[in-house]
C-alpha cells in the first residue's frame, strides 16, 4: 500500500485489482444475504458504491479494516435504497408476485426491517464505533473472526467478545423498537 501511495503505477494497479476483487465479493455477499431475486447485480452495486464513496471527497483510511467497513456500510445503504425504491414502484404497496413454490416469499427481506436494522447500526456506530465496524466486517463483508482479528491487530477472542456485545446491543434495540 505504501508503494501505491508514493505513485508506483504497478503497485497501484495491483492494489486496485485486489480491492476490486474483495469488494466484488462483499457485494455478492450483501446481495445474497437479502434473499429473493436481486434487483441489482453485484457489479452494479460495487460501481454505485464506488461513485458514492468517491463523491464524498478524499477520505483516508488508516487500515484495510476501516476501508472495508466503510465500503460495507455504503453497500448496505445502497441495498436499502434499492429495496425501498423497488417497494415504492410496486403497484399495491406490499403486493408482490411470487413463484408457486413460495421460495421467494420465504426469503424476501422486508424493506422496513432493513431500515430498522440500518438505524440500529447507525445508533451503535454513534455509541461504539468499534463494535459497529465489527458488525460491518462480519455480517456485511462476510469475514471470519480470524480475518477481522488480523485486520484489527487484536486476538480472535477479543473480536468474538465484541461481536457478542454488538449483537446484544442490536437485539435489545430492535426488540425495543418493535414493541413501541
Amino acid at each position: 500500500m505504501g508503494a501505491a501511495e508514493q505513485g508506483d503505477g504497478a503497485a497501484t494497479e495491483a492494489l486496485f485489482e485486489t480491492l476490486y476483487r474483495e469488494l466484488h465479493r462483499v457485494a455478492k455477499w450483501e446481495l445474497a444475504r437479502q434473499g429473493g431475486p436481486a434487483s441489482v447485480s453485484p457489479t452494479t452495486l460495487l460501481h454505485e458504491a464506488y461513485l458514492a464513496m468517491s463523491s464524498r471527497g478524499d477520505p483516508s483510511f488508516p487500515d484495510q479494516a476501516r476501508f472495508m467497513g466503510y465500503a460495507a456500510r455504503v453497500m448496505r445503504r445502497l441495498i436499502i435504497d434499492h429495496a425501498r425504491e423497488r417497494q415504492a414502484r410496486k403497484r399495491g404497496g406490499l403486493f408482490e408476485i411470487i413463484s408457486l413454490d413460495g421460495k421467494d416469499a420465504a426469503n424476501a427481506v422486508d424493506p422496513l426491517e432493513l431500515t430498522e436494522v440500518n438505524q440500529a447500526l447507525d445508533e451503535l456506530e454513534s455509541v461504539e464505533p468499534a463494535l459497529a465496524e465489527i458488525v460491518d466486517l462480519k455480517f456485511f463483508c462476510g469475514l471470519s473472526f480470524g480475518e477481522i482479528a488480523a485486520l484489527r491487530l487484536v486476538s480472535e477472542r477479543t473480536v468474538q467478545r465484541n461481536w457478542e456485545r454488538a449483537r446484544i446491543y442490536l437485539h435489545r434495540k430492535l426488540r425495543t423498537d418493535l414493541s413501541e
